[in-house]
C-alpha cells in the first residue's frame, strides 16, 4: 500500500469531485466495451445528484486521496453491495484497501454481515477475481450495462 495515500468517508459537497473521477475511469477503461445505451445509462447512476440522492445510513462512501487528487472511490450500497469502485492510480493497492475500508465500516453499521456483492464491469472481473470474489451468475447485460454478478464471503 501507497503510504502518501490517505483514505477517509467522502464529504458532503464532494459528489461533483468523486463523479469527475468515475466519469474519467469510466471513460477510458469501461466505456470502450459499451455503446451509447449503457454509457448513458450508467451515467443516470453515476452523477452528483444520484450519489446525493442515493446518501444514508446504509450507503458508505470511502475516497482515496493523493496530495489535492482523488485518486480512488468507493461507494456501498446497504453495506453489502459494491456499487462504484473506480480507481486512477492503478497498480498500488488501493482498490483492496477501498474495499476493505468500506466492508470494515458496513460490519460496524450491520454485525450480521457475511457477504458483499459486486456486479463487476467485464474490465474489472479479473480484479475482484483477485480479491477473493467468486462468480455468482452469468455474464448480464442491462439497458447496455454489461457486469458479471459477483459476490466475496468475509471471514
Amino acid at each position: 500500500m501507497d503510504t502518501d495515500i490517505r483514505y477517509r468517508f467522502m464529504k458532503k459537497g464532494e459528489e461533483e469531485k468523486v463523479c469527475s473521477l468515475v466519469e474519467k475511469v469510466f471513460n477510458e477503461f469501461v466505456a470502450p466495451d459499451y455503446g451509447t445505451e449503457g454509457i448513458n445509462e450508467f451515467f443516470k447512476f453515476a452523477n452528483p445528484l444520484a450519489l446525493v440522492e442515493r446518501a444514508g445510513s446504509e450507503q458508505v462512501v470511502v475516497v482515496a486521496e493523493q496530495g489535492p487528487d482523488l485518486v480512488g472511490v468507493i461507494e456501498m450500497l446497504k453495506c453489502e453491495h459494491i456499487a462504484m469502485l473506480f480507481v486512477s492510480n492503478r497498480g498500488k493497492g488501493i482498490a483492496k484497501e477501498l474495499i476493505s475500508r468500506a466492508v470494515e465500516e458496513c460490519s460496524k453499521r450491520r454485525a450480521e454481515l457475511i457477504r458483499i456483492s459486486v456486479n463487476s464491469s467485464p474490465f474489472a472481473e479479473h480484479i475482484y477475481s483477485k480479491m477473493g470474489f467468486k462468480q455468482t451468475g452469468p455474464p448480464q447485460e442491462k439497458n447496455g450495462i454489461k457486469f458479471v454478478p459477483m459476490a466475496r464471503d468475509l471471514e
